[in-house]
């Protein structure tokens, strides 16, 4: 068995296997219904969800695959594509914009449509902040008329959470949503359930998140994703601390410059799998496999 030596009570929410396992199953989607309901602050209430293919591919044989952390709609059959990225990618705004755009086309019927479509939101969950952003963690968008600047188009909405912004203590907790935030950005390093965490849904998360509790096949896949996590942060660090950082963005622009492939070649001695690489890089595996 994989084992790096954990010592924390409860998993690491920017972990792919904790994200999926608190958001992604059916078993915890009273955990993903409250953070929704908390997010969308009583605009409308979700009673419940049904979560759908997260693996999509495009109406051609040629079209690109898109792979969604989380895929759902509500009981109104809106529908929620929920990410979460944990580091900074170039194009990342555009990728939210392509994945929703199947949303869009998977509600289109056989035969006659007069092509009413129910709204759909897309959620980033971002540990990283947009560059020249503003000081708010929280940033909702819309279609608008940059004229009148009112919304031209409310059924398609994008909202990020730029995490790293996100600072309050306990004691600055006042809402549902806010509760759901520090939690998400606080898990891992907390011994014990806050005391302002004292909702129902939130005695559930903090269950559902026990390391100790975890049958063995669990806890393997849940090392492995920490694994591939800590690896990345570690990779990215040292990027940052060798000025590779800069290079790297510019080389990702540019195309495949020697910077991008100085870091690819850099996650692979570190071990990290050639499908994270491309992940990260905007290479192909191939490529990859190449250098």
């Amino acid at each position: 068995m994989c084992s790096e030596g954990i010592y924390d009570r409860y998993i690491n929410f920017y972990t792919d296997f904790a994200f999926k396992k608190l958001f992604g199953t059916e078993l915890n989607k009273e955990l993903l219904i409250s953070f929704l309901n908390s997010l969308l602050q009583g605009r409308e209430h979700i009673e419940d969800i049904t979560y759908l293919n997260t693996e999509h591919l495009g109406t051609q044989e040629y079209d690109r695959r898109a792979v969604f952390d989380v895929y759902c709609k509500n009981n109104r059959g809106e529908y929620f594509l929920v990410e979460m990225q944990k580091g900074e990618q170039q194009y990342f705004k555009d990728r939210s914009i392509y994945y929703s755009s199947f949303a869009i086309r998977e509600q289109a019927p056989r035969g006659y449509w007069d092509y009413e479509l129910k709204e759909i939101y897309t959620i980033g969950i971002l540990n990283f902040c947009f560059e020249g952003s503003s000081p708010s963690y929280y940033h909702e968008v819309k279609l608008l008329d940059t004229e009148t600047k009112e919304v031209f188009y409310d059924k398609l909405t994008f909202i990020y959470l730029e995490m790293p912004k996100f600072t309050k203590t306990e004691n600055e907790l006042t809402t549902l949503f806010d509760k759901w935030l520090y939690a998400i950005r606080n898990l891992a390093s907390l011994m014990e359930r806050p005391h302002v965490l004292q909702e129902k849904v939130f005695k559930r998360l903090f269950e559902a998140a026990e390391i100790a509790k975890f049958e063995p096949k669990e806890r393997y896949a849940y090392e492995e994703s920490l694994k591939i996590y800590r690896d990345w942060f570690s990779v990215m660090e040292t990027a940052k601390r060798k000025g590779l950082a800069e290079g790297l963005a510019e080389g990702r622009e540019q195309g495949r410059t020697e910077a991008v492939q100085t870091m690819a070649l850099k996650m692979k001695q570190e071990g990290i799998s050639n499908s994270v690489i491309a992940k990260f890089t905007g290479m192909t595996e191939t490529e990859i496999e190449n250098l």
